[in-house]
């Protein structure tokens, strides 16, 4: 499922923008390369967040997180 993966030069460009990186003092985050990959399989597929695969781990945490995301300000650093 390549075609919704990030290539490794749209992951630098946003990998500092998100919370829990490395170096991140506070709670850190595991996977926000798979947790964002997640989000874009989910919308580019046009699947229900329940018939996420489950690669990505829990439909409901990455959903919650997606809000969390949506409601800090971080979905919208990146894409500015």
């Amino acid at each position: 499922m390549r075609r919704y993966s990030l290539r490794d030069d749209q992951w630098e460009r946003i990998k500092d923008l998100l919370p829990g990186r490395e170096g991140y003092v506070g709670g850190t985050a595991v996977n926000n390369r798979l947790f964002v990959e997640a989000v874009l399989y989910r919308y580019r597929a046009g699947i229900p967040w329940r018939d996420l695969p489950a690669r990505f781990g829990d439909w409901k945490n990455v959903h919650r997180r997606l809000r969390r995301w949506c409601e800090s300000g971080v979905i919208e650093r990146i894409f500015r």
